[in-house]
């Protein structure tokens, strides 16, 4: 009897370590941060909830997306890093106002949280608000949920006049990151949905002279040279000249412009891939982002060149005000479209050779840039909005292949 005891005992205390032992996915808080882990895939994602922003996203120790070598950094410049989300509205308006259900509201420049006179990517990104929801992990995932309500803010609902709170998951599982948003409107009207995400992906090979790109889109919005869309649209290979499932991006200087008539997979979701030697990297939308935004710059020397045209990338909440700008609106002549991407430069002979690998980012937009004003003058007609009470939910996923 005691042999059998004995014996018994060694089973349930087998059964009780062994998932433990052979435990995929994993979430462990530490501080601000959270790091999610699928040990099958070898991947990790370290996400700072207070921003609620991935500090690192890797795959078998490569990074997926452009950060920061250390913490403080990340936070000191998160316009720049991992995946900052673009909130209340993503990118450029043609003024210092926008308009919904009707109305116009003009923002106050003095408030330094927008600033014009082309106002850009929103102002939530930065901010430390977030609230930890949850970090969890079960044997089909590891999650962080993190919530930021809105509508506390009185420098947010100045600009944005919309009581809602926004809710972001981060999940891993089975070798994929999703970023799933929730919008959840609290106010008594309905509230236009013209968010967006701003990842700088990287491959770990070669530069941008190396790699190609396939856009699961069919249509290129035209645009001035301040990257505002003229409401004219053409087909995605007439702009750059080649199929869209082989876009090399050294045949390219500055892209940064906006796709739609996503072309979407049995699940709904639509994919852009960056690709080189093997291996790529794919971002996959969910139907409710109608927009790809695609935006690389050429390989320069020490320094680099940015984004033109009224505001750069990563001007977040806490920029310092400006002297006020015009209320516009920003003339946005047809003629002056970008029809064409512009051919790359090659350097001259005794440039410096360039410093870093380059980048493309592939950003989830709901609508496309400036969808609030080109809504109102009826030029968008693809406009989401909130019902007072409703809730908007959508996801993107990240993937590898040969890694």
């Amino acid at each position: 009897m005691k042999m059998m005891q004995v014996a018994a005992a060694i089973v349930i205390a087998a059964e009780w370590a062994t998932p433990a032992a052979a435990q995929r996915y994993t979430a462990k808080q530490d501080g601000e941060l959270v790091e999610l882990t699928d040990a099958t895939a070898q991947m990790n994602v370290s996400v700072v909830w207070s921003m609620s922003n991935a500090w690192r996203i890797q795959v078998k120790g490569k990074d997926l997306v452009r950060t920061s070598a250390a913490l403080a950094d990340f936070k000191a410049r998160p316009g720049f890093n991992g995946m900052p989300l673009l909130a209340p509205f993503a990118n450029r308006l043609d003024e210092t106002a926008f308009y919904a259900n009707g109305k116009k509201y003009n923002f106050d420049l003095e408030l330094g949280n927008v600033r014009g006179p082309i106002p850009s990517t929103g102002y939530v990104n930065g901010s430390t608000a977030w609230q930890l929801v949850e970090a969890k992990a079960d044997q089909r995932s590891a999650w962080v949920t993190c919530k930021l309500d809105f509508y506390k803010n009185p420098t947010y609902m100045a600009q944005f006049p919309f009581a809602h709170t926004i809710t972001m998951t981060y999940r891993v599982s089975e070798g994929a990151l999703e970023v799933q948003t929730r919008l959840d409107n609290l106010s008594t009207e309905p509230m236009p949905v013209v968010i967006g995400f701003h990842p700088i992906f990287e491959l770990p090979d070669g530069t941008r002279n190396d790699w190609t790109v396939s856009l699961d889109a069919k249509t290129h919005w035209i645009e001035i040279p301040q990257r505002l869309p003229t409401g004219e649209t053409q087909p995605i290979e007439k702009f750059f000249g080649s199929e869209r499932t082989a876009i090399e991006l050294k045949k390219y200087a500055l892209v940064d412009d906006v796709f739609t008539d996503l072309v979407r997979d049995a699940n709904g979701r639509a994919t852009m891939k960056l690709m080189y030697n093997g291996k790529e990297l794919h971002v996959s939308l969910g139907p409710n982002y109608k927009t790809v935004l695609a935006w690389s710059t050429p390989l320069a020397p020490a320094g680099g060149g940015g984004r033109g045209g009224g505001g750069g990338r990563g001007a977040g909440q806490g920029a310092p005000a400006a002297t006020p700008a015009p209320s516009g609106p920003f003339p946005v002549d047809p003629a002056q479209g970008v029809k064409v991407a512009p051919p790359a430069v090659p350097p001259a002979a005794d440039a410096p050779a360039p410093t870093g690998r380059g980048f493309i980012a592939f950003e989830p937009m709901v609508a496309i840039t400036n969808a609030l004003n080109l809504a109102h003058k009826g030029v968008y007609k693809e406009l989401q909005t909130i019902a007072p009470g409703g809730s908007w939910q959508e996801s993107f996923w990240i993937t590898t292949k040969g890694y």
